[in-house]
């Protein structure tokens, strides 16, 4: 029998936030991308309840597990995943609230937290750059057909 498949480094580093009692959630593509959006994106993008002056507490936990610190607010993890980590998001009301409002959902056995589409929308009309524009079809789209009763 072969040896378990050891988590992958955005996992670890999952662990790694909760175990500091971090709280924390995806947000941007990457959560509507484990909402079922059919896109990509090049960074995960996680949210911190963490006043944006104690930034270096997140990085120092992602070094401690063999990340690459690219700036402030982006490490690259060990297998080359690079996470930016977000302390506030235009648009939206504060973490707490959006906190409570996010989608739970199962991830490689963990229980995570995402922020739901209507809000990843709100904070991209908000935003309004070229790429957040453009991804908004798509992701009104997918909400719509999320909405649909089956059978």
């Amino acid at each position: 029998m072969g040896d378990a498949p050891s988590a992958s480094a955005l996992a670890r580093l999952v662990d790694a936030l909760a175990a500091e009692g971090i709280r924390f959630q995806f947000v941007g593509m990457t959560a509507a991308i484990l909402q079922g959006v059919p896109t990509t994106t090049l960074a995960a993008d996680i949210w911190l309840e963490l006043p944006e002056r104690r930034y270096i507490q997140a990085l120092d936990i992602a070094k401690k597990l063999g990340a690459e610190i690219l700036a402030r607010t982006v490490v690259a993890l060990k297998d080359d995943t690079l996470v930016n980590f977000l302390y506030r998001i235009d648009g939206l009301k504060p973490f707490k609230d959006e906190f409570e409002r996010a989608e739970v959902l199962e991830w490689f056995g963990r229980e995570i937290r995402v922020l739901p589409l209507r809000s990843i929308i709100a904070s991209k009309k908000h935003i309004r750059r070229p790429k957040d524009l453009a991804h908004l079809p798509l992701l009104r789209q997918t909400l719509k057909l999320l909405k649909r009763p089956t059978g």
